[in-house]
């Protein structure tokens, strides 16, 4: 299979992922590595790697002169902001969500409605503020009517996310949701099953699974669940030297 098909049957755009590329100064994809192992899960979970993230520019408002007046998938059709992402640049936790609702889209500014609040909520009993973390999602632009991003459109915009984590360096991610998840992890395994045990991201940064604000607001039997999740993340957070309260 050619690397055009590769990529398309991946759901990849490769016109627009090309012209990414592009524009961060990478000229050409080197061959596949046809001894590329994708190793299994054991431990902290480890799934197939892809090539490596595309080169990284200098900072975060770098990277978002670079995403422009985005129109690179359909999603800006119906979009009032673009919802690039808020918090510490150097955040050592970053929050990962699926991508904007209605408040985020007319703020421009990710998890401010009903689900940002409860994060707000997590964030302070973790003994940290949003301003310590950093907030973002897969996609940029509000999905109409608060659909599911589709393949599409994550894979047009997620080279922009590896960038953002790129720049950030962050020792853990938590991954809000079904496709948050998915997307990092590069898994069609359902939350539900993923949650409750570390990942690994391109092998340097830790990922915990987690359930996404807005469906502990219509399940808050799973809170506790939840809440299991992140004094995981404390855990490790604490080993990197932040200091938290204890659980």
């Amino acid at each position: 299979m050619d690397r055009r098909n590769r990529y398309e049957e991946i759901g990849i755009d490769v016109k627009n992922y090309l012209a990414y590329l592009r524009e961060v100064g990478i000229e050409s994809i080197p061959a596949n590595n046809k001894d590329h192992d994708s190793s299994t899960m054991d431990g902290t979970k480890r799934h197939g790697e892809e090539s490596k993230p595309p080169q990284s520019v200098q900072t975060l408002e770098s990277l978002r002169e670079k995403l422009g007046d985005c129109k690179r998938c359909k999603l800006h059709k119906g979009r009032t902001h673009i919802v690039f992402g808020i918090g510490n640049p150097h955040a050592k936790l970053v929050f990962v969500g699926e991508g904007p609702g209605r408040d985020e889209d007319l703020q421009g500014e990710p998890f401010v409605g009903r689900a940002g609040q409860l994060l707000t909520k997590i964030i302070n009993a973790m003994g940290l503020k949003r301003s310590d973390v950093y907030i973002c999602n897969v996609v940029k632009c509000r999905p109409p009517g608060n659909r599911n991003p589709e393949q599409d459109e994550i894979a047009t915009c997620l080279p922009f996310l590896e960038e953002q984590i790129g720049i950030i360096r962050p020792k853990v991610i938590v991954a809000l949701g079904t496709h948050a998840a998915q997307t990092l992890i590069k898994t069609d395994t359902r939350i539900s099953t993923l949650r409750g045990q570390f990942y690994w991201y391109r092998e340097s940064v830790k990922v915990m699974p987690t359930y996404h604000p807005a469906y502990l607001l219509r399940n808050e039997s799973k809170k506790k669940e939840a809440w299991e999740d992140i004094k995981k993340v404390m855990a490790e957070l604490r080993t990197h030297g932040v200091h938290l309260p204890s659980n």
